[in-house]
């Protein structure tokens, strides 16, 4: 997969985000989508390779690597990466129509046109919903995925040994996984950075709540003195 597409497409949402909203996204960047590109996809990729079970017995390594492994970690924090940078893609596209119907607009009344919109990357009116969508989204999924992951491997840890008994496999058989301990790294650092993803949009989300908040109050303020 081609991630410079997501890289190029995100990097635009910058100039429309709080100052939450970009350390979110270069914490996408550095520490999830260069460490899955660089190092996690090698990591993962002898898993089923080198899942090793002491038996002979044909189709008992498949079945046990199944069973263990029902979704790979990395097609897992794939499809999240693609999930969790969605929403800023609808941030970014939202803007675009806002600008193309001020140039619309602007086209059809001619340079004496009321402007629509005096910034159209200002959020304000429905591009204020959709940023603040988008954030409870991006948190939202995170979260899905993290009790995804806690669910089939329990507290995010491999471990050395895993016993299996399931047919073919003629009696309980050994099997052992590749690399535990450095999959165990990658995948604590890994929920690590999504924890901190979560925390940083919630926070956001806080941030733009609590300054319309302000901006109400004192629209009001300013009223009632008038």
């Amino acid at each position: 997969m081609n991630w410079s597409v997501f890289e190029g497409l995100l990097s635009g949402v910058n100039k429309y985000s709080t100052a939450f909203g970009r350390i979110w996204l270069s914490l996408v960047f550095i520490f999830r989508l260069l460490v899955y590109v660089v190092a996690a996809e090698r990591v993962w990729s002898d898993d089923h390779k080198d899942f090793d079970c002491n038996t002979l017995q044909p189709g008992c390594t498949n079945v046990c690597f199944d069973h263990f492994f029902p979704v790979s970690h990395i097609r897992l924090w794939a499809l999240q990466l693609i999930l969790v940078t969605c929403p800023s893609l609808l941030v970014i596209m939202h803007v675009a129509y806002r600008e193309a119907k001020a140039q619309r607009l602007h086209e059809a009344g001619g340079d004496g046109c009321r402007h629509i919109y005096a910034n159209p990357g200002k959020k304000r009116g429905g591009l204020w919903w959709t940023y603040l969508l988008s954030l409870i989204f991006k948190a939202g999924v995170d979260a899905v995925f993290l009790y995804i992951f806690y669910r089939f491997y329990r507290n995010y840890t491999l471990p050395r040994l895993v016993k299996c008994e399931l047919l073919p496999c003629p009696n309980v058989v050994d099997c052992f996984i590749s690399r535990p301990t450095e999959k165990n790294i990658f995948t604590l650092f890994m929920v690590v950075t999504t924890c901190v993803c979560i925390v940083l949009s919630l926070v956001e989300a806080a941030y733009l709540i609590g300054k319309r908040c302000q901006e109400c109050l004192q629209a009001g303020e300013g009223q009632s003195r008038r």
